[in-house]
C-alpha cells in the first residue's frame, strides 16, 4: 500500500508540473503573438490571391504563343554534342604499365 501512495504522490506532482508548463507556454504564446503584431508581422496565414479562369486562359495562350515562336525559329543548341573520344590500344597499354609501376613502387616502400 505504501508503494501506491508514493506512486500517487509522484503522479500528482507530475500533473501539477504539467499544468504549470502548459500555463507557461500559454503566456509565451500570448507574448509572441503580441510582439509579432507590433512588428506588423501576422502569425496568421494570409489568404492567397486567386486568379480567374479567364486570366489563367490568357496566360496559358500567351505561353503557348511564346513556345510556338521558339519552335518556329528552330533554335539550335549552343553546345553541339561531341562524340566520345576513344583511346588507342597502345595508349591504354602505356597507362596500364605506368599504373603497375606506381603500385610496385608503393608496395616496395611499404
Amino acid at each position: 500500500m505504501t508503494d501506491l501512495k508514493g506512486l500517487e504522490s509522484v503522479v500528482s506532482q507530475l500533473r501539477i508540473q504539467r499544468t504549470n508548463l502548459v500555463n507557461s507556454l500559454r503566456h509565451v504564446d500570448v507574448a509572441l503573438s503580441a510582439l509579432s503584431n507590433v512588428n506588423g508581422n501576422s502569425s496568421h496565414a494570409q489568404a492567397q490571391r486567386t486568379m480567374s479562369a479567364s486570366g489563367r486562359k490568357r496566360i496559358a495562350a500567351a505561353q503557348r504563343a511564346r513556345w510556338a515562336r521558339v519552335r518556329a525559329q528552330n533554335v539550335v543548341s549552343i553546345a553541339p554534342k561531341r562524340a566520345k573520344r576513344t583511346m588507342s590500344a597502345s595508349a591504354r597499354r602505356k597507362i596500364a604499365a605506368a599504373q603497375r609501376a606506381r603500385w610496385a613502387r608503393v608496395k616496395r616502400a611499404a
